[in-house]
């Protein structure tokens, strides 16, 4: 809203508030037929207002003029458009205003200004002169009574409540205005006071000026009121709060300048203290042209902006990112290979291949002076010492240490870093580990790399192609550090459980050193050598407070733990180092020695016994080798038969291969019966049961076919299994019987549980021969070509029963056989 206040103070001609009285007398007043029409291009008058006009054109002083010295009366009327300087009549509106001359008043810089106040609505007719000005007909717009009533008191009320608080919020309007809206009488003077003021545009005024209807006048100027109302309030607010923004970084300036004084009074370091210190420190680095090039250029970025801005903070870390890092800082490599063989030899027990590898790479070092670091992939089920091996890698090269944890990792980020510029953003965690190394070659641990995740956020086991090459990592990119860092010195040592789940491209770029479990006497050289001793000093017992025999390790290896690690293993033996502890500690009469009783009144009842796995009192129930993540297994496949008709169920959570492998040996027993003294009828006379105990978890591969063959052979033809004996192997319908993997881990989950004989394809002889003796001593293995042979020597000649002989071919119902006419009935 806008009041005009260029009337002068002293004319007390001027009428600037109108009374209902006065608006009366004024309807009364007689209008001249013929008037002469000032257009006005940024304005509307309206009746009972007064208003103030600079005339310029020649025209409109020429009017002024003549009208001022005879009658003061005029034609007011807004026109179309501005932009025209000689309106005609079509450039008019047809409603105009009718106006009496005030005062006239000639201003310093030559201009007019014109004191008129409006009287009543006309409407423009013919025009009558063109010259010196425009003359034109005119009549009255008659206005309907109004009679008040309560709801146009209420929306009187409304209207000065509205304007009132519109006066409050602009800072332009005076806050006498608000007196004199709340002075006005007159509904109709109100409507067009208030309409004059308004911040809205021309055409809308006249747009008010023609509603000739006074309650629709009033709801539209209530419209424009309310949508003036608030775009003030949002004005109000903008301004509030550009104010606050302005008032806190004049705030934050200032603070910062006495800090900056307080910090040069303590001695401390000012922001142009800071940068210096940061130049001194980068004379020190050993970047390359580029780095250090990108660094003054951020540096200089840094002096000239503001201690106290957002940005400051940002660039400052990325300098000190920058400093931080080992640029072309390498530790010296201790090249004594007899000093790092006694320090692997010393640490871990076992694990020659890697051992005997890293001695490789040490003596290669040693004659060439400088090559690129290998990249390993250590495999292997738990608890064998994948991820402890890296620091005494580290210690027997003189290297750093550092490791990374890439389990359940699924954000391509952490590995590449943020960019600069979002919020929080920081360098990958391959950067970082290098920073915290502060070495460019340490040993970097690639913990659990076959537990990558892999989502909407990225793969990060692609962003790790670029870190294992070693014809990429020269040039690694960092997000955040936008600059290319080499890692072609670091060494990368990956550990992993299973390689079926790395990237096919990640698992190329490295070199895969299998680490199989350990078998019992290796378990026991370990607990004595590290197991024990380490125990022992983690809970402040000396060698002569606790002492565990190698029979009593033993034992509890066999009947405690199964595993391919010592990791369980490790935790039993801290259970001794508590309890020994404890009644140390109570004064409790106990020996140092562990003895048979101490292990089960320490670790409980036996877990896991040997003879439950080897019985052979029923046919039917076979003993496979299975290979799992966490090391070999022991399977066992039972079968049973009873009478029916031929229906085939198959337990135990079995996937769809190993389903395949009971149907493909059912297949190949029905098509050789004869020559296993099968009848053909057995097969529809009986029902087929195969069970594979711990239903709970999941199986699935290929491996357990000739355990399903001989399974169902047994029961079929009633024939025991060769006691403890243990098979594994792929079957065709032809009756091949195919090699399969994992064998070393099979091998040791069945000298862990007394297997005495194992059935193999001929063609893992081979994987039979890369196995060290000592894993293999007292162990018969047996190499077959066919299922026919697999059968031969698994199952003893003798059968329990004879229910389905091929010499008594005709069965009755109900599982009965009949023979020479007599009935028998099958036991089975």
């Amino acid at each position: 809203m806008e009041l005009s206040n260029a009337i002068e103070e002293d004319g007390p001609e001027f009428i600037s508030l109108l009374s209902t009285e006065e608006e009366a007398e004024m309807d009364k007043e007689q209008i001249p037929k013929e008037l002469a029409i000032l257009p006005l291009k940024n304005t509307v008058l309206f009746p009972g207002v007064v208003i103030p006009i600079t005339v310029g054109r020649d025209k409109s002083i020429k009017l002024i003029n003549d009208a001022y010295k005879k009658e003061k009366i005029i034609g007011v009327v807004a026109q179309k458009s501005e932009l025209i300087e000689d309106p005609e009549k079509d450039d008019l509106h047809s409603i105009g205003t009718i106006a009496h001359i005030l005062k006239v008043l000639r201003m310093p810089d030559g201009n007019t200004t014109v004191i008129i106040q409006g009287k009543r609505r006309i409407h423009i007719g013919e025009i009558t002169q063109q010259e010196p000005y425009l003359r034109a007909k005119v009549e009255p717009v008659i206005e309907k009574h109004i009679e008040p009533d309560d709801e146009l008191n209420a929306t009187i009320d409304a209207l000065k409540d509205l304007s009132t608080q519109i006066i409050h919020l602009s800072p332009n309007i005076p806050s006498e205005a608000s007196i004199a809206i709340k002075n006005i009488d007159s509904p109709r003077f109100l409507v067009n006071f208030i309409s004059s003021n308004m911040s809205i545009p021309v055409a809308e005024k006249q747009v008010i000026l023609e509603t000739v209807d006074f309650k629709d006048r009033i709801k539209l100027v209530l419209q424009h009121l309310a949508k003036e109302q608030q775009l003030l309030e949002l004005k109000n607010q903008i301004h509030s709060k550009v104010k606050l923004d302005i008032d806190k970084q004049q705030r934050d300036y200032f603070l910062h300048q006495q800090m900056k004084a307080i910090q040069e009074e303590l001695g401390g370091d000012s922001p142009d203290k800071e940068v210096e210190s940061l130049r001194v420190r980068s004379a020190k680095k050993k970047w390359n042209k580029d780095t250090a090039s990108a660094f003054h250029k951020e540096l200089l970025k840094l002096e000239r902006m503001n201690p106290a801005g957002p940005e400051y903070s940002v660039v400052l870390n990325y300098l000190e990112l920058m400093l931080d890092l080992p640029w072309n800082e390498y530790t010296k490599d201790n090249l004594d290979l007899t000093r790092a063989k006694g320090v692997l030899e010393k640490d871990h027990y076992g694990l020659d291949k890697i051992k005997d590898r890293i001695l490789e790479y040490l003596a290669v070092l040693k004659l060439k002076g400088d090559m690129k670091s290998p990249i390993l992939c250590l495999y292997g089920p738990p608890g064998v010492g994948k991820t402890s091996l890296g620091k005494s890698i580290a210690k027997a090269m003189g290297r750093k240490y550092t490791r990374m944890s890439l389990g359940g990792l699924h954000d391509e980020a952490e590995i590449r870093g943020h960019r600069k510029t979002y919020i929080g953003a920081m360098p990958g965690r391959i950067i970082q580990a290098i920073k915290k190394a502060n070495s460019s070659n340490p040993v970097f641990i690639l913990d659990e790399i076959d537990k990558i995740g892999n989502d909407f956020r990225g793969d990060p086991a692609s962003a790790l192609l670029e870190v294992l090459d070693p014809e990429q990592n020269s040039s690694f990119y960092d997000n955040y550090l936008e600059l290319e860092y080499d890692l072609s010195h670091v060494m990368f040592i990956a550990t992993a459980n299973s390689l079926d789940s790395i990237h096919p491209a990640l698992r190329d770029r490295m070199e895969i050193i299998e680490l199989s479990g350990y078998l019992i006497e290796e378990k026991k050289e370990i607990a004595k050598n590290y197991l024990i001793p380490k125990q022992r000093e983690m809970h402040g017992l000396k060698a002569k407070d606790l002492k565990i025999k190698p029979a009593m390790v033993e034992k509890i290896i066999d009947e405690y733990t199964r595993e391919s690690g010592v990791r369980t293993l490790e935790k039993k033996i801290a259970s001794f180092a508590r309890s020994r502890a404890k009644h140390i500690v109570l004064e409790e009469d106990k020996g140092a020695n562990v003895e048979a009783a101490d292990v089960e009144e320490v670790l409980g009842p036996v877990i896991f016994e040997k003879d439950i796995f080897l019985n052979n009192d029923i046919a039917g129930v076979v003993t496979g080798l299975a290979w799992t993540p966490v090391g070999g297994d022991v399977l066992y496949i039972e079968t049973i038969l009873s009478p029916g008709n031929g229906k085939i169920t198959l337990t135990g959570k079995l996937g769809e291969v190993m389903k395949e492998s009971a149907m493909t040996a059912l297949s190949y027993l029905k098509s050789q019966y004869a020559a296993f003294g099968i009848h053909p009828k057995a097969f529809d006379k009986w029902d087929l049961h195969v069970h594979v105990p711990e239903g709970a978890v999941p199986k699935e591969g290929p491996s357990a076919g000739i355990t399903m063959l001989t399974a169902l052979a047994s029961a079929y033809t009633q024939r025991k299994i060769r006691p403890g004996m243990a098979m594994t192997g792929e079957i065709t319908l032809r009756g091949s019987v195919l090699p399969v993997g994992g064998i070393k881990e099979k091998i040791l989950a069945a000298k862990r549980i007394g297997i005495k004989e194992i059935i193999l394809s001929e063609q893992n002889r081979k994987d039979v021969m890369d196995v060290k003796p000592i894993y293999i001593e007292g162990l018969e293995f047996h190499y077959v070509k066919t299922m026919k042979e697999v059968i031969e020597i698994a199952l003893l000649k003798e059968k329990i029963t004879h229910p389905v002989n091929i010499n008594e071919p005709d069965f009755a119902k109900d599982g009965q056989l009949e023979t020479n006419g007599k009935t028998k009935k099958l036991a089975i």
